[in-house]
C-alpha cells in the first residue's frame, strides 16, 4: 500500500476507534502511525490495542509506527465545598496546602513545587487559561494572588505556571510504571510530556534502555527557550500547541511553530505538529476551512507529519477525519508552491561524508529521470538524513530490523521495506531495484539512486552512492565490464 504524499498522519486511538475494523479502516484511509495515550485507558486496553496494530501489520505487510504518549505530571486545583465559585477581576484569590474545602477566597493546590518557585509578579493559570491570577505575594506553602481574568473555577481544574521553571521531574510516578509497560509491550516511539530541560529527556532515555525512541513535547515555555538544547538530546519532536497555546500569547504560537519545524527538520529529526488540527470533525463530518489550512500550513513549512487527537480517538467521523488529512497532504503536495517553499526552507548542511553523500543523492534525482532514492540503513539515520533534503522523489527505506523500519513511518517521504541483510554493495543494489519495482516506484526500463554505506551492517558509515537500473540482468552486466 503505497502513500500518494510524503508528511505522514499519526492518529490516537480511543473509544471511537478501538476494534480491528476501525483501526484498519484508519489505516488504509491514510495513518501511517497510531498513538496510543497514557492518560486515558487501562494498561489492558493499550495492550489490547498493540495487539490490534501489530496484526493489521501483519495482514497489510506494512511496518506501522506505534507512539505512546505519557500523561506528564498533572498539576490541578483541589475541591470546592459548593463544587464552583465565580472569580471576578480585581478581587483576591489564594492558593495554599490546607486541605480545608475551597470557598470564593481560597483553594487548596497540594503542589509545593509551585510555591517554591513562584515569585511575586508570577502568573498562574487555571482551566486552561480561563481564568487569570497574578501572584503579589508568596511562601513556601501560600500564593496570595489578584484575580485578572475572571470567571468559574470548580473542582480539580489543571493549574498552568508559564512564567517559571518548575522543579517538577517530567516523569511522574505513574509514568514510570508506564513507560515501563510501554518499552516492554513494543511501542517505537516515546513521547515525553512536561519537558522543560534536556535532563527531563536524558533521564527518559535512560530508563528506555534503547526500546523506544524519545520524542520531546515542546508544550510550554521553558521547553521553548531550551529549545536547541532539548533538541539535541531528543529522537523527535512534537509541537503540543495546546498547552503552548495556553501559556503562551496565541499570536506567538504560529512563529514559533515554524521555528520548531525548522530546528528539527535542521536536525535530521521527526516533527509533528498537534493539537486542534481538525477538532471540528469530533462532532462535524466536514472540517472549516480554517482547519484545512493549518493543516495545510503545517504542510508547507516542511512537517513530518500531522496529528489527529479527540478526532479519531474518541469523535463521530475518525475515518472521515484520517480522510480528510490524507486529502489535504495529497493537494498541498501537488501544488507547485509547494516545491518552491520546501527547497526555499532547505538548510545546507555539508559538514561530513553522509552529508554529502545524501544531498548529491537528492541533487542526481532532481537533475535525472531517476524514480526513487533507495537507502539502506540499520539505524535509519541514512534515511533521516535524507528525508531532511526533502527530494522531489520517494524514498525507499530498506531495512532488515523491524524496529527501524517502524520508528521511519514517522520521517517524510519514507516507504519502509523489510529486506534481507546484505553484506555486498551489488546484492543491495539488486535488493533495491526488486523492492523498487515491486511497490511500483519504478519499471525495469526506468532508474533508481542506491545510497548506503561499506561495510553493511555497521552504523553511520553512510560512504556510496549509485545510480542503478531496475533491470537485474543490466546491473550484473555492469558488474561485470
Amino acid at each position: 500500500m503505497r502513500r500518494l504524499r510524503n508528511v505522514k498522519i499519526v492518529a490516537t486511538l480511543g473509544p471511537a476507534s478501538s476494534s480491528y475494523e476501525t483501526i484498519r479502516a484508519l489505516f488504509e484511509a491514510g495513518a501511517d502511525v497510531f498513538r496510543l495515550n497514557m492518560s486515558h485507558g487501562s494498561h489492558d486496553d493499550i495492550r489490547a490495542r498493540h495487539e490490534i496494530i501489530r496484526k493489521i501489520e501483519a495482514d497489510t505487510g506494512r511496518p506501522i509506527g506505534i507512539l505512546a504518549d505519557l500523561q506528564g505530571p498533572k498539576l490541578r486545583v483541589g475541591t470546592f465545598a459548593n463544587g464552583s465559585e465565580e472569580l471576578d477581576i480585581g478581587t483576591k484569590f489564594r492558593m495554599d496546602l490546607s486541605d480545608a474545602p475551597g470557598d470564593a477566597t481560597r483553594v487548596n493546590l497540594p503542589h509545593p513545587e509551585i510555591f517554591a518557585a513562584l515569585e511575586p509578579g508570577s502568573t498562574l493559570l487555571v482551566n486552561d487559561g480561563k481564568i487569570r491570577l497574578l501572584v503579589d505575594d508568596c511562601g513556601p506553602d501560600f500564593a496570595n494572588c489578584t484575580v485578572t481574568v475572571g470567571g468559574t473555577i470548580s473542582n480539580r481544574k489543571g493549574v498552568n505556571v508559564p512564567d517559571v521553571v518548575l522543579p517538577l521531574a517530567a516523569l511522574s510516578a505513574k509514568d514510570r510504571k508506564d513507560l515501563e509497560f510501554i518499552c516492554d509491550l513494543g511501542c517505537d516511539w516515546l513521547a515525553l510530556s512536561f519537558v522543560q530541560r534536556p535532563e527531563d529527556v536524558i533521564e527518559a532515555r535512560d530508563l528506555a534502555k534503547g526500546r523506544a525512541a524519545i520524542l520531546s513535547k515542546i508544550e510550554k515555555p521553558a521547553a521553548v527557550h531550551a529549545y536547541d538544547a532539548i533538541l539535541d538530546v531528543s529522537d523527535g519532536i512534537m509541537v503540543a500547541r495546546g498547552d503552548l497555546g495556553v501559556e503562551l500569547p496565541v499570536h506567538a504560537v504560529p512563529p514559533i511553530q515554524k521555528r520548531l519545524i525548522r530546528g528539527a527538520r535542521a536536525a535530521a529529526k521527526p516533527v509533528i505538529v498537534a493539537t486542534q488540527m481538525l477538532e471540528s470533525m469530533i462532532e462535524s463530518p466536514v472540517p472549516t476551512r480554517a482547519e484545512v489550512s493549518d493543516v495545510a500550513t503545517a504542510i508547507y513549512e516542511g512537517a513530518d507529519a500531522v496529528m489527529l487527537s479527540a478526532e479519531s480517538a474518541a469523535g463521530q467521523y475518525p475515518i472521515e477525519a484520517v480522510t480528510t488529512m490524507n486529502n489535504v497532504a495529497i493537494s498541498v503536495e501537488s501544488d507547485r508552491t509547494y516545491r518552491d517553499v520546501i527547497e526555499a526552507s532547505r538548510t545546507a548542511k555539508r559538514q561530513t561524508v553522509a552529508d554529502a553523500i545524501v544531498a548529491a543523492a537528492r541533487e542526481i534525482a532532481e537533475t535525472t529521470p531517476v524514480r526513487a532514492i533507495c537507502c539502506f540503513s540499520q539505524t535509519g539515520t541514512t534515511v533521516s538524513l535524507v528525508a531532511r533534503e526533502r527530494p522531489r522523489v520517494p524514498i525507499l527505506a530498506l531495512t532488515p530490523l523491524m524496529d527501524t523500519a517502524r520508528r521511519l513511518c514517522l520521517t517524510w517521504g519514507t516507504h519502509c521495506v523489510i529486506t534481507e541483510e546484505q553484506d555486498r554493495f551489488k546484492g543491495a543494489v539488486i535488493a533495491a531495484a526488486r523492492a523498487a519495482r515491486k511497490y511500483d516506484f519504478a519499471t525495469e526500463k526506468e532508474q533508481i539512486v542506491v545510497t548506503a554505506g561499506v561495510p553493511f551492517n555497521k552504523s553511520g558509515t553512510t560512504n556510496i552512492l549509485r545510480v542503478a537500473p531496475c533491470d537485474e540482468k543490466l546491473i550484473y552486466k555492469a558488474e561485470t565490464e
